[in-house]
């Protein structure tokens, strides 16, 4: 699976060390920055991904920054892509099998040790729950619902 990697500064140790775990297993594109710099602004590397994965459709995305709220407004901003912030394993799961998310976005600073020391591995956890989820499909509850998110960007286009 091609997955599509970006953070801002606030995420670039937690990048770092997804980016060598998904190594071994899947074909992975990191979007930046490829070196560390407290001046960048999020909107700019949340939008190569969900440009991406909007154009690959059996793609997936990862943003990382601080707090997530930032990643994931620009994100959802692209037709197409679904970003959802996730705190937990389970939390990852249900948005890639209830929401049919093709991005996930992690908050740095809100997974427990990760905010400087990640010996933890949340983070890795968390990534490894999206990943290997799904979307529950187009005929339960949880497509129809998604249905009608598909019919709000339609809308949103007139």
């Amino acid at each position: 699976m091609k997955i599509y990697i970006a953070c801002d500064h606030g995420g670039f140790e937690l990048k770092e060390d997804i980016v060598k775990f998904l190594k071994s297993n899947h074909e992975v594109e990191d979007l930046g920055p490829k070196n560390y710099d407290p001046d960048d602004d999020y909107p700019d590397y949340a939008l190569k991904v969900a440009k991406k994965v909007a154009n690959d459709k059996k793609s997936l995305g990862i943003l990382i920054c601080r707090s997530g709220n930032g990643m994931v407004i620009t994100a959802n901003k692209v037709r197409g892509s679904y970003a959802a912030l996730c705190f937990t394993p389970e939390h990852a799961e249900k948005a890639r099998n209830h929401d049919n998310a093709n991005i996930l976005v992690l908050p740095a600073d809100y997974l427990d040790c990760c905010a400087g020391n990640c010996n933890c591995k949340k983070h890795l956890k968390i990534v490894e729950s999206f990943i290997s989820s799904t979307f529950a499909g187009n005929n339960t509850r949880h497509g129809r619902r998604f249905s009608k998110i598909l019919s709000i960007e339609d809308e949103n286009l007139k």
